[in-house]
């Protein structure tokens, strides 16, 4: 496996090569939505024959296999996003990419300011990918003037921002007052070609062998935005009458009171929290259904991923994304937030009669990784191959 290069190593020769490259300065948990795109994403565009160069924050994801002879890692020398600064500044001076794309408000400040001291005509795209308004409210006041500030009074000075769905753009233009010329909505990479082949391997765990009685699965961080108490609720109105398992995937400060949820509800027998799994597909796949509670997101990526994998979903229809990718309750059952009621005769109905893995599949494909990489490189004003 190759190892991460130092910015001083000569890139390696490619189809783009009289190009500059394409730069990407993220700076993530290790295993939120942006990691994801972001190993998606950047290897698509890499295939393509454009060299990328992802700078890294270190001890930050995201975390490539940065095997391709086009991809490249760039240390910045630090832990802290808004020491990397002079970094970045040296690097676009240095390089001259003809984009640079950040993702989340911090970053995305550090990227502008970036810019602006090192000078040149980099293409700045910087993108957001949850409903803010929602996602700032919980959060303090200090922090929601920082953020509402940086983006009704900064963000103007990029060239575009990119969002995953029309409700967050939606959301961006009342809350901070961003243009409709600026806002720009992409499809996320979230569905690779392999995923639409043979489905994987069934996991190894009783209840997956039990096919008389119905899996559901859930996943996510155990937080309060995900809302698994509302689905435990759910669970425990749909197991009166039936027989079935609620799995949940994730890690979180509320795993130890969603625990003693299911146990008051009398359905911890049945239920399991086996904390996060590096490679859910197999759950996905082979779950009878995929149950999703949030209170907000963006677009909702493990929801696309249930869908490409064949496996039918009920959804809150919460702010934003799930109504756009379930073509408001075509693909999907739809259910106001925090309804355990409805959510449990939802999921009632859905085992009853599920869809066909063809409609799942079509609901799937504009989040294909292939279209998601042509709409990005689009918004960086690139043609989807390099010359």
């Amino acid at each position: 496996m190759a190892k991460n290069r130092p910015s001083s190593e000569t890139p390696a020769p490619t189809a783009a090569s009289g190009h500059g490259p394409i730069a990407c300065l993220f700076s993530t948990s290790g295993h939120s939505g942006v990691d994801r795109i972001a190993r998606h994403l950047l290897p698509g565009i890499a295939r393509r024959g454009y060299r990328i160069h992802q700078l890294k924050v270190r001890r930050h994801g995201p975390e490539l296999d940065a095997t391709h002879p086009n991809l490249r890692v760039i240390d910045l020398g630090h832990r802290n996003t808004y020491a990397c600064l002079p970094a970045v500044v040296r690097y676009l001076r240095r390089e001259r990419p003809v984009a640079l794309l950040s993702d989340k408000d911090r970053v995305n400040r550090t990227a502008l300011l970036a810019r602006t001291l090192a000078g040149g005509d980099v293409r700045l795209l910087l993108r957001l990918g949850t409903t803010v308004s929602v996602n700032l409210a919980s959060r303090g006041a200090m922090e929601r003037l920082v953020q509402r500030t940086s983006m009704r009074h900064l963000y103007r000075h990029a060239d575009a921002v990119l969002v995953p769905s029309q409700g967050v753009a939606d959301d961006l233009r009342s809350f901070a007052g961003l243009g409709s010329g600026l806002l720009r909505v992409v499809p996320s990479p979230v569905v690779p070609e392999a995923m639409l082949g043979e489905p994987p391997p069934t996991p190894d765990h009783p209840w997956f062998r039990a096919p008389r009685v119905p899996l559901v699965l859930g996943m996510g961080e155990l937080s309060p935005r995900k809302d698994f108490a509302t689905l435990l609720r759910a669970f425990a109105r749909l197991r009166s009458n039936r027989r079935c398992h609620l799995m949940i995937l994730g890690r979180g400060r509320e795993r130890d009171s969603l625990l003693r949820l299911a146990a008051s509800l009398g359905i911890a027998a049945d239920v399991e929290l086996p904390g996060f799994i590096a490679q859910p597909y197999p759950y996905l796949a082979h779950a009878d259904l995929f149950a999703f509670t949030s209170r907000w997101e963006g677009l909702g990526f493990v929801l696309i991923e249930a869908l490409a994998l064949g496996t039918p979903v009920v959804s809150t229809d919460c702010p934003s994304g799930p109504r756009e990718i379930l073509a408001g309750g075509r693909f999907g059952e739809l259910v106001p937030i925090g309804d355990d009621e409805g959510f449990a005769e939802a999921m009632r109905q859905t085992l009853d009669a599920p869809p066909t893995r063809g409609l799942l599949l079509t609901a799937a494909a504009p989040y294909g990784v292939e279209r998601a990489v042509t709409a990005y490189l689009s918004a960086m004003g690139l043609p989807p191959t390099a010359a």
